[in-house]
């Protein structure tokens, strides 16, 4: 912990969130306190400005939505290149809310959990042998040989990074040469709704000014 950032370990030291407990006026509870008691952190039945408590989930969320906001992508880089992120303390309670709020919407997607996945923004209109080939992107259309292609893929999925890598391409290029299975064309279709709302998700955060 330095100033006003969170150094980021694999375990959240004690001193931590008793600093943000007192920055926002709320209680820390475990997980099992949250179990049974609609009144504490977590519960969708409480309105963030009458909440009194969060929890390890709620602080993981908030590093979830930081670490995905553009801004700060671009501010820490450096940091970034060598994975020792610099987390903002929350600046508020409704900050605070917000945040956890889009990172676990974010979370959720990123594990294929969430509603927003199985809405496919996608189609795949052509039959034939669903043989990977050289995967290219055309005009909305990912042709993964000649003649099939996913269609209505948005240019910003297939473009995406996360980390090193683009999903929506390494995805079919580990696939190469082998034919796509029913299960393999849906859950593709998943990822390309998940990076399509994860940017949608970033943009939001980045509305929201993470520090004072």
């Amino acid at each position: 912990m330095s100033g006003n950032q969170i150094f980021i370990a694999p375990d959240l030291e004690a001193e931590i969130i008793k600093e943000i407990a007192y920055r926002l006026n709320l209680h820390f509870v475990t997980e099992a306190e949250t179990i049974g008691n609609v009144c504490l952190a977590n519960s969708s039945e409480v309105r963030d400005d009458y909440r009194t408590t969060f929890a390890h989930i709620d602080l993981l969320d908030y590093i979830y939505a930081v670490l995905h906001s553009p801004t700060y992508r671009e501010k820490y880089k450096e940091f970034l290149k060598i994975d020792f992120p610099r987390v903002p303390y929350p600046k508020d309670a409704a900050t605070f809310w917000k945040l956890v709020h889009l990172g676990s919407q974010i979370r959720q997607i990123h594990l294929l959990e969430s509603p927003t996945v199985e809405k496919f923004i996608t189609q795949y209109p052509v039959n034939g042998d669903n043989v990977v080939t050289k995967p290219n992107y055309q005009d909305g259309k990912v042709y993964i040989n000649d003649s099939q292609f996913f269609d209505f893929v948005p240019q910003v999925a297939w473009e995406f990074y996360i980390g090193g890598y683009q999903p929506a391409q390494k995805w079919l290029k580990d696939r190469k040469g082998r034919a796509l299975e029913f299960d393999d064309i849906l859950h593709y279709q998943k990822i390309i709704a998940a990076l399509y709302e994860t940017d949608r998700l970033m943009r939001e955060i980045d509305g929201i000014e993470l520090e004072n």
